[in-house]
Protein backbone atom coordinates (compact mmCIF):
# COMPACT_ATOMS: atom_id res chain seq x y z
CA UNK A 1 0.00 0.00 0.00
CA UNK A 2 1.38 3.47 -0.80
CA UNK A 3 2.42 5.69 2.05
CA UNK A 4 0.70 9.32 1.88
CA UNK A 5 2.14 11.86 3.71
CA UNK A 6 -0.22 13.92 6.31
CA UNK A 7 0.33 17.11 7.50
CA UNK A 8 0.04 15.74 10.66
CA UNK A 9 2.68 13.52 10.01
CA UNK A 10 5.49 16.33 8.63
CA UNK A 11 4.48 17.87 12.14
CA UNK A 12 5.37 14.67 14.55
CA UNK A 13 8.29 15.10 12.80
CA UNK A 14 9.99 18.81 12.17
CA UNK A 15 8.59 18.68 16.37
CA UNK A 16 11.05 15.76 16.63
CA UNK A 17 13.41 17.66 14.62
CA UNK A 18 13.19 20.73 16.71
CA UNK A 19 13.63 18.62 19.91
CA UNK A 20 16.78 17.03 18.61
CA UNK A 21 15.37 13.56 19.20
CA UNK A 22 16.91 11.43 16.87
CA UNK A 23 16.38 7.93 18.20
CA UNK A 24 12.44 8.73 18.35
CA UNK A 25 12.96 9.65 14.60
CA UNK A 26 14.64 6.38 13.55
CA UNK A 27 11.12 4.74 14.85
CA UNK A 28 9.43 6.50 13.04
CA UNK A 29 10.84 6.20 9.83
CA UNK A 30 12.01 2.35 10.38
CA UNK A 31 9.60 0.77 8.08
CA UNK A 32 9.22 3.48 5.67
CA UNK A 33 10.24 2.95 2.16
CA UNK A 34 13.21 5.37 0.93
CA UNK A 35 11.51 7.18 -1.82
CA UNK A 36 9.24 7.71 0.66
CA UNK A 37 11.65 9.25 2.94
CA UNK A 38 12.61 11.07 0.00
CA UNK A 39 9.47 12.65 0.01
CA UNK A 40 9.37 13.67 3.06
CA UNK A 41 12.77 15.42 3.02
CA UNK A 42 11.39 17.65 0.01
CA UNK A 43 8.90 18.70 2.07
CA UNK A 44 11.10 20.22 5.09
CA UNK A 45 13.31 23.00 5.30
CA UNK A 46 17.20 22.98 4.47
CA UNK A 47 18.18 22.02 8.22
CA UNK A 48 15.24 19.47 8.56
CA UNK A 49 16.21 17.27 5.54
CA UNK A 50 20.18 17.53 6.00
CA UNK A 51 18.90 16.49 9.83
CA UNK A 52 17.02 13.10 8.30
CA UNK A 53 19.75 12.53 6.34
CA UNK A 54 22.40 12.83 9.00
CA UNK A 55 20.79 10.75 11.26
CA UNK A 56 19.83 7.60 9.52
CA UNK A 57 22.80 4.94 8.39
CA UNK A 58 24.41 4.85 4.57
CA UNK A 59 22.57 1.95 3.44
CA UNK A 60 19.12 3.59 3.85
CA UNK A 61 20.22 7.08 2.97
CA UNK A 62 22.19 5.87 -0.57
CA UNK A 63 18.77 5.26 -1.96
CA UNK A 64 17.53 8.14 -0.89
CA UNK A 65 20.06 10.29 -2.64
CA UNK A 66 18.67 8.77 -5.68
CA UNK A 67 15.05 9.52 -5.09
CA UNK A 68 15.51 13.38 -3.81
CA UNK A 69 14.44 16.30 -6.06
CA UNK A 70 17.92 17.22 -8.25
CA UNK A 71 18.06 20.35 -6.03
CA UNK A 72 17.74 18.86 -2.62
CA UNK A 73 20.07 16.32 -3.31
CA UNK A 74 22.60 18.91 -4.21
CA UNK A 75 21.90 20.71 -1.46
CA UNK A 76 22.79 17.86 0.49
CA UNK A 77 26.08 17.17 -1.16
CA UNK A 78 26.79 20.19 -0.80
CA UNK A 79 27.19 19.68 2.50
CA UNK A 80 29.02 16.31 2.84
CA UNK A 81 32.53 15.87 2.74
CA UNK A 82 34.26 13.92 -0.41
CA UNK A 83 34.63 10.90 2.05
CA UNK A 84 31.44 11.05 2.61
CA UNK A 85 29.71 10.83 -0.16
CA UNK A 86 32.07 7.99 -0.83
CA UNK A 87 30.84 6.36 1.91
CA UNK A 88 27.25 6.67 -0.01
CA UNK A 89 28.47 5.61 -2.81
CA UNK A 90 30.05 2.71 -2.18
CA UNK A 91 26.64 1.28 -1.66
CA UNK A 92 25.42 1.39 -4.64
CA UNK A 93 25.48 0.47 -7.98
CA UNK A 94 27.86 1.59 -10.50
CA UNK A 95 25.41 2.85 -12.58
CA UNK A 96 23.49 4.85 -9.70
CA UNK A 97 27.17 5.81 -8.51
CA UNK A 98 28.42 7.04 -11.55
CA UNK A 99 24.93 9.10 -12.22
CA UNK A 100 25.20 10.88 -8.67
CA UNK A 101 29.49 11.66 -9.13
CA UNK A 102 28.38 13.40 -12.48
CA UNK A 103 26.12 16.03 -10.97
CA UNK A 104 29.42 17.15 -8.35
CA UNK A 105 31.68 19.96 -9.61
CA UNK A 106 35.20 18.71 -11.23
CA UNK A 107 37.31 19.13 -8.17
CA UNK A 108 35.24 17.30 -6.09
CA UNK A 109 34.49 14.59 -8.29
CA UNK A 110 37.88 13.33 -8.28
CA UNK A 111 38.02 13.56 -4.48
CA UNK A 112 35.56 11.80 -4.20
CA UNK A 113 36.53 8.61 -6.30
CA UNK A 114 40.25 8.86 -4.34
CA UNK A 115 38.12 8.30 -1.68
CA UNK A 116 36.23 4.48 -2.37
CA UNK A 117 37.46 2.23 -0.64
CA UNK A 118 36.86 -0.27 -3.18
CA UNK A 119 39.18 0.38 -6.20
CA UNK A 120 37.13 -2.32 -8.49
CA UNK A 121 33.94 0.04 -7.89
CA UNK A 122 35.85 2.93 -8.62
CA UNK A 123 37.36 1.54 -11.48
CA UNK A 124 34.25 0.64 -13.06
CA UNK A 125 32.61 4.34 -11.74
CA UNK A 126 35.72 5.86 -13.90
CA UNK A 127 35.03 4.04 -16.63
CA UNK A 128 30.99 4.36 -16.76
CA UNK A 129 31.92 8.45 -16.51
CA UNK A 130 33.11 8.16 -20.58
CA UNK A 131 30.23 7.64 -21.26
CA UNK A 132 27.46 10.56 -22.45
CA UNK A 133 24.45 10.17 -19.86
CA UNK A 134 21.84 9.76 -23.09
CA UNK A 135 23.72 6.73 -24.43
CA UNK A 136 23.70 3.23 -23.20
CA UNK A 137 27.32 3.15 -22.18
CA UNK A 138 25.65 6.17 -19.85
CA UNK A 139 22.80 3.93 -18.55
CA UNK A 140 24.39 0.70 -18.11
CA UNK A 141 25.80 -1.30 -15.07
CA UNK A 142 28.72 -2.91 -14.48
CA UNK A 143 27.30 -5.69 -12.03
CA UNK A 144 26.24 -8.40 -14.13
CA UNK A 145 26.67 -12.46 -14.05
CA UNK A 146 29.02 -13.94 -16.93
CA UNK A 147 30.88 -17.20 -18.32
CA UNK A 148 32.95 -18.36 -20.64
CA UNK A 149 31.88 -20.74 -23.22
CA UNK A 150 34.83 -23.28 -22.55
CA UNK A 151 34.05 -24.09 -18.96
CA UNK A 152 31.60 -26.97 -17.99
CA UNK A 153 27.99 -26.58 -15.81
CA UNK A 154 29.76 -27.04 -12.53
CA UNK A 155 32.56 -24.20 -13.23
CA UNK A 156 29.61 -22.25 -14.37
CA UNK A 157 28.01 -22.75 -11.25
CA UNK A 158 30.87 -21.78 -9.16
CA UNK A 159 31.78 -18.52 -10.89
CA UNK A 160 28.39 -17.41 -10.74
CA UNK A 161 28.08 -17.84 -7.17
CA UNK A 162 31.12 -16.01 -6.66
CA UNK A 163 29.92 -13.53 -9.04
CA UNK A 164 26.23 -13.07 -7.67
CA UNK A 165 27.50 -11.52 -4.63
CA UNK A 166 28.20 -8.50 -6.29
CA UNK A 167 24.40 -8.38 -8.11
CA UNK A 168 21.20 -7.15 -6.32
CA UNK A 169 19.33 -9.44 -9.29
CA UNK A 170 20.14 -11.84 -11.74
CA UNK A 171 18.31 -11.45 -14.62
CA UNK A 172 20.44 -13.06 -16.99
CA UNK A 173 23.47 -15.37 -17.53
CA UNK A 174 25.74 -13.95 -19.98
CA UNK A 175 28.26 -16.02 -22.08
CA UNK A 176 31.54 -14.30 -23.42
CA UNK A 177 34.93 -16.02 -25.25
CA UNK A 178 38.13 -15.44 -24.13
CA UNK A 179 38.69 -12.29 -24.91
CA UNK A 180 34.94 -11.26 -23.35
CA UNK A 181 33.14 -10.82 -26.54
CA UNK A 182 29.49 -11.48 -26.49
CA UNK A 183 28.55 -15.12 -27.67
CA UNK A 184 25.05 -15.54 -25.96
CA UNK A 185 22.87 -16.04 -23.10
CA UNK A 186 22.47 -18.85 -20.34
CA UNK A 187 19.19 -20.00 -19.36
CA UNK A 188 18.72 -21.13 -15.81
CA UNK A 189 16.32 -24.06 -16.48
CA UNK A 190 19.19 -25.29 -18.37
CA UNK A 191 22.00 -24.97 -15.90
CA UNK A 192 20.19 -26.69 -13.40
CA UNK A 193 18.70 -30.11 -15.73
CA UNK A 194 22.07 -30.56 -17.35
CA UNK A 195 25.08 -32.57 -16.60
CA UNK A 196 27.45 -31.06 -14.54
CA UNK A 197 30.34 -31.89 -16.82
CA UNK A 198 28.29 -30.81 -20.16
CA UNK A 199 30.51 -27.78 -21.99
CA UNK A 200 28.55 -24.46 -21.97
CA UNK A 201 28.96 -24.41 -25.50
CA UNK A 202 26.71 -27.02 -26.02
CA UNK A 203 23.82 -25.18 -23.77
CA UNK A 204 23.90 -21.81 -24.13
CA UNK A 205 21.76 -19.97 -26.13
CA UNK A 206 23.36 -18.27 -29.37
CA UNK A 207 20.66 -15.98 -30.02
CA UNK A 208 21.11 -12.50 -27.76
CA UNK A 209 19.29 -8.94 -28.08
CA UNK A 210 22.04 -6.11 -27.23
CA UNK A 211 22.77 -2.65 -27.31
CA UNK A 212 26.35 -0.97 -27.88
CA UNK A 213 27.42 1.71 -25.80
CA UNK A 214 26.85 4.43 -28.29
CA UNK A 215 23.31 3.24 -28.54
CA UNK A 216 20.48 6.32 -27.96
CA UNK A 217 18.96 5.48 -24.35
CA UNK A 218 15.63 6.29 -26.30
CA UNK A 219 16.31 3.39 -28.92
CA UNK A 220 17.54 1.22 -25.89
CA UNK A 221 14.01 1.77 -24.13
CA UNK A 222 12.59 0.82 -27.28
CA UNK A 223 14.38 -2.21 -27.82
CA UNK A 224 13.30 -3.43 -24.14
CA UNK A 225 9.69 -2.50 -24.57
CA UNK A 226 9.27 -4.54 -28.00
CA UNK A 227 10.63 -7.48 -26.97
CA UNK A 228 9.87 -6.75 -22.94
CA UNK A 229 13.07 -7.44 -22.01
CA UNK A 230 13.82 -7.14 -18.32
CA UNK A 231 17.61 -6.28 -19.18
CA UNK A 232 19.50 -6.26 -21.67
CA UNK A 233 23.51 -6.48 -22.39
CA UNK A 234 25.94 -3.79 -23.80
CA UNK A 235 28.80 -4.34 -25.95
CA UNK A 236 31.68 -1.89 -27.01
CA UNK A 237 33.17 -1.53 -30.57
CA UNK A 238 35.09 -5.13 -30.31
CA UNK A 239 31.79 -6.70 -29.38
CA UNK A 240 33.09 -7.21 -25.85
CA UNK A 241 30.78 -7.72 -23.10
CA UNK A 242 30.81 -4.37 -21.05
CA UNK A 243 27.88 -3.91 -18.55
CA UNK A 244 23.91 -4.28 -18.71
CA UNK A 245 21.29 -2.45 -18.55
CA UNK A 246 18.17 -3.11 -16.37
CA UNK A 247 14.23 -2.40 -16.53
CA UNK A 248 14.38 0.47 -13.89
CA UNK A 249 16.61 2.62 -15.48
CA UNK A 250 14.37 2.28 -18.39
CA UNK A 251 11.59 3.67 -16.97
CA UNK A 252 13.36 6.56 -16.05
CA UNK A 253 14.24 7.30 -19.33
CA UNK A 254 10.66 6.89 -20.67
CA UNK A 255 9.49 8.97 -18.26
CA UNK A 256 11.78 11.34 -18.98
CA UNK A 257 10.68 11.07 -22.69
CA UNK A 258 6.85 11.10 -21.98
CA UNK A 259 7.54 14.40 -19.93
CA UNK A 260 9.62 16.10 -22.46
CA UNK A 261 6.90 15.41 -25.35
CA UNK A 262 4.03 16.60 -23.46
CA UNK A 263 5.91 19.63 -22.68
CA UNK A 264 7.04 20.39 -26.36
CA UNK A 265 3.58 19.46 -27.24
CA UNK A 266 2.00 22.00 -24.39
CA UNK A 267 4.26 24.69 -25.97
CA UNK A 268 7.16 24.34 -23.16
CA UNK A 269 10.47 24.45 -24.57
CA UNK A 270 12.50 23.29 -22.10
CA UNK A 271 12.38 20.85 -19.07
CA UNK A 272 10.82 22.41 -16.60
CA UNK A 273 8.85 21.38 -12.97
CA UNK A 274 6.13 23.30 -11.21
CA UNK A 275 8.19 24.23 -8.50
CA UNK A 276 11.23 25.91 -10.76
CA UNK A 277 11.67 29.73 -10.63
CA UNK A 278 8.81 32.13 -12.43
CA UNK A 279 12.12 33.11 -14.58
CA UNK A 280 12.74 29.19 -15.53
CA UNK A 281 8.87 29.06 -16.46
CA UNK A 282 8.75 31.93 -17.86
CA UNK A 283 11.78 31.40 -20.63
CA UNK A 284 10.10 27.97 -21.36
CA UNK A 285 6.62 29.21 -21.98
CA UNK A 286 7.19 32.48 -23.29
CA UNK A 287 8.98 31.19 -27.27
CA UNK A 288 5.68 29.81 -28.36
CA UNK A 289 3.22 31.95 -26.83
CA UNK A 290 5.37 34.91 -28.74
CA UNK A 291 4.70 32.36 -31.91
CA UNK A 292 1.34 32.44 -31.24
CA UNK A 293 0.80 35.78 -30.49
CA UNK A 294 2.22 36.27 -33.95
CA UNK A 295 0.01 33.82 -35.56
CA UNK A 296 -2.65 35.86 -34.03
CA UNK A 297 -1.59 38.93 -35.83
CA UNK A 298 -1.41 37.00 -38.79
CA UNK A 299 -4.96 35.82 -38.80
CA UNK A 300 -6.28 39.75 -37.95
CA UNK A 301 -4.64 40.42 -40.67
CA UNK A 302 -6.31 37.83 -42.61
CA UNK A 303 -9.77 38.94 -41.82
CA UNK A 304 -9.07 42.57 -42.37
CA UNK A 305 -8.55 41.51 -46.40
CA UNK A 306 -11.90 39.95 -45.99
CA UNK A 307 -13.46 42.67 -44.76
CA UNK A 308 -16.00 43.44 -47.53
CA UNK A 309 -16.93 40.58 -47.60
CA UNK A 310 -17.84 40.54 -43.86
CA UNK A 311 -19.97 43.73 -44.57
CA UNK A 312 -22.16 42.23 -47.18
CA UNK A 313 -22.57 38.94 -45.10
CA UNK A 314 -22.14 39.43 -41.15
CA UNK A 315 -22.97 36.17 -40.37
CA UNK A 316 -19.78 34.67 -41.79
CA UNK A 317 -17.80 36.12 -39.09
CA UNK A 318 -19.66 34.39 -36.34
CA UNK A 319 -18.92 30.87 -37.83
CA UNK A 320 -14.80 32.15 -37.67
CA UNK A 321 -14.58 30.89 -33.98
CA UNK A 322 -15.64 27.25 -35.31
CA UNK A 323 -13.31 26.76 -38.76
CA UNK A 324 -10.56 27.89 -36.26
CA UNK A 325 -10.96 25.74 -33.74
CA UNK A 326 -11.59 22.77 -36.18
CA UNK A 327 -8.47 23.41 -37.70
CA UNK A 328 -6.67 23.50 -34.71
CA UNK A 329 -8.31 20.32 -32.94
CA UNK A 330 -7.90 17.59 -36.29
CA UNK A 331 -4.72 19.27 -36.67
CA UNK A 332 -3.55 18.06 -33.33
CA UNK A 333 -5.44 14.88 -33.56
CA UNK A 334 -3.36 13.92 -36.72
CA UNK A 335 -0.11 14.73 -35.67
CA UNK A 336 -0.67 13.45 -32.44
CA UNK A 337 -1.44 10.06 -33.94
CA UNK A 338 1.67 10.17 -36.07
CA UNK A 339 4.11 11.20 -33.44
CA UNK A 340 3.16 8.27 -31.33
CA UNK A 341 3.31 6.14 -34.56
CA UNK A 342 7.09 7.48 -35.05
CA UNK A 343 7.95 6.66 -31.21
CA UNK A 344 6.96 3.83 -31.35
CA UNK A 345 8.51 2.88 -35.05
CA UNK A 346 4.98 1.75 -36.44
CA UNK A 347 5.41 4.38 -39.33
CA UNK A 348 6.17 2.33 -42.35
CA UNK A 349 5.37 2.49 -45.77
CA UNK A 350 6.18 5.58 -48.27
CA UNK A 351 4.35 9.34 -47.08
CA UNK A 352 1.98 9.53 -49.63
CA UNK A 353 0.64 6.70 -49.00
CA UNK A 354 0.11 7.79 -44.97
CA UNK A 355 -1.60 11.21 -46.68
CA UNK A 356 -3.97 9.12 -48.87
CA UNK A 357 -5.31 7.28 -45.73
CA UNK A 358 -5.53 10.48 -43.79
CA UNK A 359 -7.03 12.09 -47.13
CA UNK A 360 -9.67 9.11 -46.36
CA UNK A 361 -10.26 9.79 -43.21
CA UNK A 362 -10.75 13.24 -43.00
CA UNK A 363 -13.06 13.28 -45.89
CA UNK A 364 -15.07 11.30 -44.17
CA UNK A 365 -15.22 12.88 -40.90
CA UNK A 366 -15.55 15.80 -42.39
CA UNK A 367 -18.75 15.31 -44.61
CA UNK A 368 -20.14 14.14 -41.47
CA UNK A 369 -19.43 17.01 -39.33
CA UNK A 370 -20.01 19.85 -42.44
CA UNK A 371 -23.91 17.60 -42.23
CA UNK A 372 -24.23 18.40 -39.04
CA UNK A 373 -23.23 22.27 -39.16
CA UNK A 374 -25.43 22.77 -42.30
CA UNK A 375 -28.19 21.58 -40.75
CA UNK A 376 -27.59 23.15 -37.78
CA UNK A 377 -27.05 26.25 -39.10
CA UNK A 378 -29.99 26.20 -41.17
CA UNK A 379 -32.68 25.00 -38.84
CA UNK A 380 -31.59 26.01 -35.65
CA UNK A 381 -29.80 28.91 -36.19
CA UNK A 382 -32.26 30.28 -38.84
CA UNK A 383 -29.50 31.34 -41.42
CA UNK A 384 -30.09 30.68 -45.14
CA UNK A 385 -29.63 27.77 -46.95
CA UNK A 386 -26.47 29.53 -49.32
CA UNK A 387 -24.46 30.41 -45.92
CA UNK A 388 -25.26 27.07 -44.48
CA UNK A 389 -23.75 25.92 -47.59
CA UNK A 390 -20.58 28.29 -47.66
CA UNK A 391 -19.74 26.99 -44.24
CA UNK A 392 -20.16 23.61 -44.73
CA UNK A 393 -17.72 23.32 -47.81
CA UNK A 394 -15.36 25.20 -46.12
CA UNK A 395 -15.39 23.07 -42.97
CA UNK A 396 -15.10 20.25 -45.39
CA UNK A 397 -11.97 21.97 -46.89
CA UNK A 398 -10.34 23.13 -43.79
CA UNK A 399 -10.36 19.53 -41.87
CA UNK A 400 -9.01 17.57 -45.27
CA UNK A 401 -5.98 20.84 -44.93
CA UNK A 402 -5.57 20.47 -41.59
CA UNK A 403 -5.76 16.58 -41.49
CA UNK A 404 -3.08 16.23 -43.77
CA UNK A 405 -0.79 19.01 -42.61
CA UNK A 406 -1.14 17.51 -38.69
CA UNK A 407 0.51 14.23 -40.53
CA UNK A 408 2.87 15.80 -43.29
CA UNK A 409 4.64 17.70 -40.74
CA UNK A 410 5.47 15.53 -37.73
CA UNK A 411 6.96 13.34 -40.46
CA UNK A 412 9.39 15.90 -42.22
CA UNK A 413 10.00 16.63 -38.98
CA UNK A 414 11.50 13.39 -37.63
CA UNK A 415 13.22 13.05 -40.80
CA UNK A 416 15.42 15.99 -40.27
CA UNK A 417 16.00 14.95 -37.00
CA UNK A 418 13.85 17.61 -35.28
CA UNK A 419 11.40 16.19 -32.39
CA UNK A 420 8.20 15.35 -33.62
CA UNK A 421 6.24 16.60 -30.93
CA UNK A 422 7.04 19.76 -31.88
CA UNK A 423 4.09 19.29 -34.40
CA UNK A 424 1.58 18.35 -31.62
CA UNK A 425 1.61 22.16 -29.94
CA UNK A 426 1.00 25.57 -30.55
CA UNK A 427 3.25 24.79 -34.42
CA UNK A 428 0.24 23.01 -35.88
CA UNK A 429 -2.32 24.82 -33.96
CA UNK A 430 -1.32 28.61 -34.88
CA UNK A 431 -0.35 27.69 -38.73
CA UNK A 432 -3.84 25.45 -38.99
CA UNK A 433 -5.99 28.64 -37.21
CA UNK A 434 -4.32 30.88 -39.98
CA UNK A 435 -5.08 28.54 -43.12
CA UNK A 436 -7.95 27.63 -41.93
CA UNK A 437 -9.02 31.38 -41.74
CA UNK A 438 -7.98 31.91 -45.56
CA UNK A 439 -9.61 29.05 -46.74
CA UNK A 440 -13.12 29.80 -45.16
CA UNK A 441 -13.03 33.53 -46.34
CA UNK A 442 -12.12 32.53 -49.61
CA UNK A 443 -14.07 30.05 -50.57
CA UNK A 444 -16.82 31.99 -48.95
CA UNK A 445 -16.19 34.77 -51.55
CA UNK A 446 -15.91 32.18 -54.55
CA UNK A 447 -19.49 30.24 -53.17
CA UNK A 448 -21.06 33.93 -52.60
CA UNK A 449 -19.58 35.46 -55.68
CA UNK A 450 -18.16 38.43 -54.10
Amino acid sequence: MEFKISREFLSEIEQLISENKSQELLLLLDDIHFADIAEIMEELDDYGAAYIFNTLDSEKTAEILLELDDEVREKILHNLSPKEIAEELDELSTDDAADIIAELPQHKKEQVISELEDVEHAKDIVDLLRYDEDTAGGLMGKELVKVNENWNVLTCVKEMRLQAENVSRVHSIYVVDDEERLKGRLSLKDLLTTSTKTPISEVYIKKVDYVKVDTKDVEVARIMQKYDLEAIPVIDELGRLVGRITIDDIIDVIKEEADKDYQLAAGISQDVEADDSVLELTKARLPWLVLALFGGFISVHVLGIFEPIMKLHPELFFFTPLIAAMAGNVGVQSSAIIVQGLANNTIIGPIVERLLKELSLSLLNGVILSAILLLGSYFLLGYEIHVGYTVAIALLSVIIMASLIGTFIPIILNKYGVDPALATGPFITTSNDILGILTYFTIAKIILGI
